[in-house]
């Protein structure tokens, strides 16, 4: 089941994704030849009045084949009706469409989740109120009431406001040193802590507890914390990116197996969830497209704005070279994501 489940929250995702591009092609007169669900061999093909749909043996992604793309058969197809034959704004209409559905699909999801639970955990206030069993916080030296302000790991500072901000810093460093600082008293003071690898949880815990901070809301007002929630989402995807660029996390990287258990483990807690991981991976799949990498619709994007204003059009040798390149660095990634997956198994 946990494999059908993978299969069917992906789905959902590529589909919504790759309709974007379709929608947005077709609404612009580019002749589409193929719409696939999946990648590889194809085990089933319809043929609509101009479309192809197909399903694909692998269940990883999706594609709309359009005129005008490399590989694709522009035979007795009229150039204006090409993706490189529309307007260059057209063709970021097209490109950035994608990755824009996905985005609004996280954002109705997060805004109907809220409105069905009725109620919003909004972010709790910085101050101990507890410490776990055997807590390395109460060890290190923590007291009930203390309210962090900052965290340091080596030339990391993390300015706190709330007490996510201290869960998202530590899950960058879960086995490194931390300096926080608290205030106890009107007084400053500094308290080194590593967290403490624990069984039960199957990870590293600093140990000190919080109050939730609940809220009920009407109707209403989840169409605004719904957004605040995909906002959230979104910086913090904006966050961990500036951190992975610079080294920090890459132990957290996921790839298809890391995703494969993460919706193995959310699948049991029930249908809410499941939907809320739908939206959290719908939010990073759009999110991540974007980005100004070859192969990816962002680099995409980006080529095509440089072709604007430079007056020219790429060669397709020169073309293929970026393309080529973007796959054997995506190709890395998620080889390295795969590694990262495999590892944690064994820990």
């Amino acid at each position: 089941m946990s494999i059908i489940y993978f299969i069917l929250i992906l789905s959902v995702i590529v589909i919504i994704h790759e309709l974007g591009h379709l929608m947005t092609a077709k609404y612009f007169h580019v002749y589409c030849q193929e719409f696939s669900i999946g990648m590889g061999p194809v085990i089933f093909k319809r043929q609509g009045k101009e479309t192809a749909f197909a399903i694909r043996a692998l269940p990883l992604g999706g594609f709309v084949s359009m005129a005008g793309e490399e590989g694709t058969d522009v035979e007795n197809i009229p150039f204006e009706r090409t993706i490189k034959g529309i307007a260059w704004w057209k063709q970021i209409i097209i490109m950035a469409a994608g990755a824009i559905m996905n985005v609004i699909l996280a954002w109705f999801i997060f805004i109907v989740i809220t409105m069905v639970q009725g109620k919003v955990v909004l972010p709790s206030e910085p101050i101990i109120q507890g410490f776990t069993e055997a807590s390395a916080a109460q060890e290190a030296g923590f007291e009930i009431g203390d309210r962090v302000t900052q965290m340091q790991t080596g030339n990391e500072v993390t300015e706190v406001n709330s007490f996510d901000d201290i869960s998202e810093h530590l899950s960058y460093f879960p086995k490194e040193e931390t300096i926080f600082t608290v205030e106890r008293g009107g007084e400053a003071i500094d308290i080194s802590l590593t967290p403490r690898w624990n069984e039960a949880e199957n990870r590293y815990l600093a140990g000190f507890q919080s109050k939730p901070n609940i809220k009920d809301i009407t109707p209403w007002e989840s169409i605004r914390y719904g957004s605040e929630k995909m906002l959230d989402g979104s910086t913090a995807i904006f966050r961990s990116l500036s951190k992975l660029i610079r080294g920090i996390g890459l132990e957290n990287l996921s790839g298809p197996v890391g995703i494969y258990q993460i919706t193995a483990e959310t699948t049991q807690s029930g249908l809410l969830p499941a939907i809320s991981l739908i939206a959290l991976l719908s939010l990073n799949i759009g999110i991540f497209n974007l980005l100004p990498l070859p192969i990816l619709d962002g680099g995409r994007i980006v080529l095509t704005i440089i072709e604007k204003i430079s007056g020219r059009k790429l060669s397709e040798k020169a073309e293929t070279i970026i393309m080529t390149i973007g796959v054997v660095l995506l190709v890395l990634l998620m080889v390295f994501a795969t590694w990262q997956d495999i590892m944690r198994l064994f820990v």
